[in-house]
């Protein structure tokens, strides 16, 4: 309800509790009442003391605190992983390193920056590749500042330019770049075109960042194709593991086989060298014959027959005996005949091949050598 509301009691807040309207307090009055009392805390005396002028040691004494206190209030400290920027009625005047600082308050500011913080920006989204292909990829950016004066004034937000240079920078290396190396082999390669393009890009704006490091987190092609894709990658994969196993075998089987080479030349370097020098020795032993046969033919050709008949019969244990004039001839299986414990007379056949007489338990004729001048070799001393 209204003070002054008609009909109503008069409730006027400037009338005392006596009735007298007083009205409105002078501001005048006022304005000076609080003077002589500020005066008067600081020794000086009041207007209304004979009109003298007050004392100028409380001006004094409040422009000593008001000094210090301004003094004060430009303490301000810089973190160890800060750097401050300090700006003198708006323009930049320099740096600060990490401490405890002072400014002129009211005439200088200080920007603190932190240079020492990695920080992160993602980059993603669906792009289309050289081969005509989409992909889905996710890419994220490290970077810390390096230079706080380009980072605050070379542009007005430097993490917004720096998120746009990155997806252009990967748009641009994705387009260049087909699906199937996107996928699989080629992530390396991607993600390092994209750090070269990003460093290329930003370097004309002086933002005033490094890139620390490009991370590529994943590459995948649009769901409605997940399932051919993956089928791709799991051949592309088998086809490796095949490329490597087969070289694996290539290496435990060469060295083998080239062992195996190594040998069978050195072995028929030595069957060479062993035919060279027995061909040799033969040749000396002929050339040492030769004068021997010169000077008696006959006796040096029948001691060569001699020799090598004797060695030829003494590798064999099967005797041929030839019967004189029927054409006949004797077999005698000595070599079964010795294997034998108990020695027996061997059963005669009738054949006629085989040198007996149809009927007859023994040979028709004596054995008579053939093609051989000697029968006394082979006949048991007979005629």
């Amino acid at each position: 309800m209204a003070w002054n509301e008609p009909g109503k009691n008069d409730n006027d807040p400037w009338k005392n509790r006596g009735g007298k309207d007083q009205g409105p307090p002078d501001l005048d009055e006022l304005f000076k009442d609080l003077g002589n009392r500020f005066n008067g805390m600081f020794g000086g005396k009041s207007s209304n003391q004979g009109g003298k002028a007050q004392s100028p040691f409380g001006f004094g004494l409040i422009a000593i605190v008001a000094l210090g206190i301004w003094a004060l209030s430009g303490i301000y400290t810089i973190k160890e992983a800060e750097k401050g920027v300090v700006l003198t009625f708006g323009e930049y005047t320099g740096l600060v390193d990490p401490g405890i600082q002072w400014k002129m308050t009211f005439i200088q500011e200080v920007i603190p920056v932190n240079v020492q913080t990695i920080r992160t920006i993602p980059a993603s989204g669906f792009m289309l590749t050289k081969d005509e292909n989409v992909v889905q990829v996710d890419m994220e950016v490290q970077y810390k500042v390096i230079d706080p004066k380009f980072y605050l004034f070379s542009t007005p937000d430097p993490d917004s330019s720096l998120r746009q240079a990155t997806d252009s920078a990967l748009r641009l290396v994705i387009g260049h770049s087909n699906m199937d190396a996107i996928l699989t082999a080629g992530r390396e390669t991607v993600r390092r075109n994209t750090w070269d393009e990003l460093n290329t890009v930003i370097e004309p704006y002086k933002l005033g960042v490094s890139v620390v490091d490009v991370n590529f987190k994943d590459a995948r092609p649009p769901e409605q194709v997940k399932d051919a894709f993956d089928d791709a990658i799991a051949a592309q994969e088998d086809e490796i593991r095949y490329i490597n196993e087969a070289k694996a075998y290539a290496s435990e089987v060469e060295p083998s086989a080239r062992g195996r080479v190594n040998r069978m030349g050195q072995e028929a370097e030595a069957y060479k060298q062993g035919k060279i020098l027995s061909a040799q020795g033969q040749v000396a032993k002929f050339e040492q014959l030769l004068p021997e046969y010169k000077a008696s033919p006959e006796v040096t050709r029948n001691r060569l027959y001699l020799e090598t008949m004797e060695q030829v019969y003494a590798n064999t244990s099967k005797v041929l005996v030839d019967t004189k004039g029927s054409g006949n001839m004797l077999y005698l299986p000595l070599d079964k005949i010795m294997q034998q414990q108990n020695i027996q007379t061997p059963v005669m056949s009738n054949r006629p091949e085989d040198g007996y007489n149809a009927g007859s338990s023994s040979p028709t004729n004596q054995p008579q050598p053939s093609r051989s001048g000697r029968g006394d070799r082979f006949n048991g001393g007979g005629n």
